[in-house]
């Protein structure tokens, strides 16, 4: 297997980092292009995509706006542009994938989303469902989403920007989203181990310089206006009917709501409004990052049998 990384130029200017992890020695039978969560980085992903590389399918992601290296060279952490900024992380990712593309035209492309990733990636099959064969959506929630009603988590996240700038840090508005999720943990040791049941991978998120910062006021506005986009049936009907979808999650990830109630609104939704090609599994025990959770190998091998299933459709 072999590991490279490069920087890929937005029409904004914006230079995004993006890695693959390939093996030139075969010809690819799919390639993943991956979408990662909020106040995380795309090198988390690595195990996942060196088990999907000896299984013969390649692996490109970034790291998205204010995230990662792609953050570090920004020079701001947790913010994604002064204007449109959740559309602008949606454009990225379609500029990553015809990056991809001029590399492998000929090989079918999936995506693969998580947590705010997958909001991205379900706002991704709106606008660009032709440049992929199929979305796998990991860790997503449903409307109303956080902090009560879309429209409401707007007008706080545009009240905090009118009194401390949009690329202000918002503790309020991180503590609005995150702060009932360890509510559902019983005995938790840290504020984060609503992630995994893996006590290790919370350890190395915590002590990871790249994940866990508190993003902006701007940041949390423009996720609210994806939501909206992501939740509006006029959107997801631009979704082609038969588009392959793969949406999983833990049981006990409180960000798909009380019983995984928000994400079987999404589901309704899409099928209400024509997706016919649906596939969901809830994984017993786990919680909100099923890549790094306890049985992360069960994981791996369902995303890569769908996959796969899905290669002759």
């Amino acid at each position: 297997m072999e590991t490279s990384t490069k920087w890929v130029t937005m029409d904004d200017g914006v230079e995004v980092f993006m890695k693959k992890w390939i093996n030139p020695a075969i010809t690819p039978k799919a390639i993943l292009q991956i979408s990662h969560g909020m106040a995380e980085h795309i090198e988390r992903y690595s195990h996942f995509a060196q088990y999907l590389v000896s299984k013969g399918i390649f692996v490109y992601g970034n790291d998205h706006r204010g995230h990662g290296y792609t953050g570090k060279r920004m020079g701001q952490f947790g913010y994604f542009a002064d204007h449109d900024g959740f559309e602008r992380a949606v454009v990225d990712l379609y500029l990553i994938n015809q990056t991809i593309q001029q590399e492998f035209s000929h090989v079918p492309h999936f995506m693969f989303g998580h947590s705010m990733g997958s909001f991205l990636a379900r706002r991704y099959m709106q606008k660009y469902p032709h440049t992929i064969k199929g979305a796998i959506i990991s860790g997503t929630a449903g409307n109303p989403g956080i902090a009560g009603k879309i429209g409401v988590g707007k007008k706080l996240a545009s009240r905090e920007i009118r009194k401390r700038g949009g690329t202000a840090p918002s503790p309020f508005l991180n503590r609005l989203t995150f702060g009932s999720y360890n509510k559902k943990i019983p005995h938790p040791q840290t504020e984060f181990d609503w992630l995994t049941r893996d006590t290790s991978k919370v350890k190395e998120y915590i002590e990871d310089p790249f994940c866990g910062f508190i993003c902006s006021n701007g940041f949390f506005y423009d996720l609210f206006v994806g939501l909206e986009k992501i939740h509006d049936d006029q959107q997801i009907r631009k979704v082609p009917s038969g588009f392959p979808v793969l949406l999983i999650s833990g049981e006990n990830d409180p960000v798909g709501g009380k019983n995984l109630t928000g994400v079987y609104k999404v589901v309704k939704q899409w099928e209400d409004n024509g997706l016919k090609n649906i596939k969901t599994a809830f994984f017993e025990q786990s919680r909100h990052e099923l890549l790094n959770e306890m049985n992360q190998l069960e994981v791996y091998q369902f995303i890569y049998d769908w996959i796969n299933s899905k290669l002759n459709e």
